[in-house]
């Protein structure tokens, strides 16, 4: 049972296809060595998929997040770590499109032209070792210099900076009027002051190459300060763009994991001669329902973001509608995966075969923003009517705050 697909989806995600089976066929020697595909990075340039998301009139393919998501799904099927890491890039690319087509801002425009010309692959790099990262606060300093700000600190899980040349990242600027505020800032990976550092040695997605990068004095102009809010604040121009976005996006891609396993699963059982068995069907039959029920929410938060219901209600909500998507598919995923090994056996346990790599790249799925206990918070107190954090809205922020001091 495969979702049911507009033409244009469809057609993006036959092209996807092509490229999710030879990532598979790389897919496991990336994972033994711990080493980033930069050959699949090279197979996604070539056939136009990071300019997927950049709108047609800066040259790229127009992709909004209804066409994406399906082709993350679908890449995932191949190998969950190019599509992690390739989610850095088309994801943050697709927000500011988005934000494009309503402001026409030349800056944005100049950004999304350098994809189109290939001298921009993007990461967003904000985790932080021991702060929640819910693009509140952040542990890394910004200090005021001519110009602009100086940063300091080390980033964690800084998945696709194997290959990325521009990241956004976030400092906390304690002296701006009116109290600290979070810089949300770009820069470039190849700046004096950025050293990434070889940390990643994971259980799995381990092709992502998700290592810590370190920013000593590292500057940023003040153009490059593309937003601010108050720390410990929710910002309605982050659930636009980093809510609304990543959490379907990280969505699609466990769940093609998933549906990989299940795939691969079922081609299996079937060349056994297991098709009729029951008990298997029971098995299976769950599985396709598991992934039905996240590819709804996925869907639905596609047609929300699409349509800007989404941003009508309080921002609180709107965090929460987003992290449900994520919590549903991650937490489906796992269970898929658990299921599939009672069909499977001892073939679920050999490194021999793929389903081993599969089940360990979805265990990541619940620990990534927004994790499991903060979703649940989060989720629980907005239904009991609790704010957690003060809201700050567009008209407070307007779409070019910056930080003054």
């Amino acid at each position: 049972m495969q979702p049911l697909l507009t033409p244009k989806q469809q057609a993006l995600v036959d092209r996807a296809g092509k490229l999710a089976d030879i990532f598979a066929e790389r897919a496991a020697e990336h994972d033994r060595d711990n080493t980033f595909p930069h050959q699949n990075y090279d197979d996604l340039r070539e056939a136009g998929f990071l300019r997927l998301s950049v709108p047609e009139e800066l040259g790229g393919s127009g992709a909004g997040l209804p066409e994406i998501l399906p082709v993350l799904e679908r890449l995932a099927m191949g190998d969950g770590a190019t599509a992690l890491a390739f989610t850095m890039h088309l994801s943050p690319l697709g927000q500011w499109a988005s934000v494009w087509r309503r402001t026409k801002a030349p800056r944005l425009a100049q950004l999304l032209r350098k994809a189109v010309d290939g001298e921009l692959v993007w990461a967003s790099i904000t985790s932080e070792t021991g702060l929640r990262n819910d693009m509140t606060d952040a542990k890394t300093r910004a200090v005021r210099v001519e110009g602009g700000f100086e940063l300091t600190g080390r980033k964690s899980f800084a998945t696709n900076s194997a290959v990325a040349t521009h990241c956004s990242t976030t400092a906390r600027y304690e002296d701006a009027d009116g109290g600290p505020r979070l810089l949300l800032c770009q820069i470039a990976l190849d700046q004096p002051g950025v050293t990434i550092h070889q940390t990643w040695n994971t259980m799995g997605m381990r092709g992502t190459q998700s290592n810590d990068v370190e920013l000593d004095k590292v500057f940023v102009e003040d153009a490059a300060v593309v937003h601010s809010l108050p720390v410990k604040h929710l910002d309605s121009r982050v659930l636009e763009t980093v809510w609304a976005w990543a959490m379907p996006a990280f969505s699609a891609v466990y769940t093609g994991v998933a549906a990989g396993a299940l795939d691969w699963t079922v081609q299996t059982l079937i060349q056994r001669g297991k098709a009729e068995d029951p008990v298997l069907q029971d098995v299976i039959g769950e599985c396709q329902i598991l992934l039905e029920s996240s590819r709804a929410l996925i869907y639905r938060q596609a047609d929300e973001v699409t349509s800007r219901r989404l941003f009508t209600g309080d921002i609180q909500d709107g965090v929460a509608r987003s992290a449900v998507v994520k919590y549903t598919a991650a937490n489906n995923a796992v269970q898929v995966m658990q299921r599939l090994v009672d069909a499977l056996g001892g073939m679920s346990y050999t490194k021999a075969l793929p389903f081993e790599r599969m089940w360990r790249d979805v265990q990541a799925s619940t620990f990534m923003p927004m994790g499991n206990l903060a979703t649940r918070r989060l989720v629980g107190a907005n239904v009991l009517g609790v704010r957690t954090l003060p809201e700050i809205g567009p008209d407070e922020t307007g779409p070019d705050s910056r930080a003054k001091g």
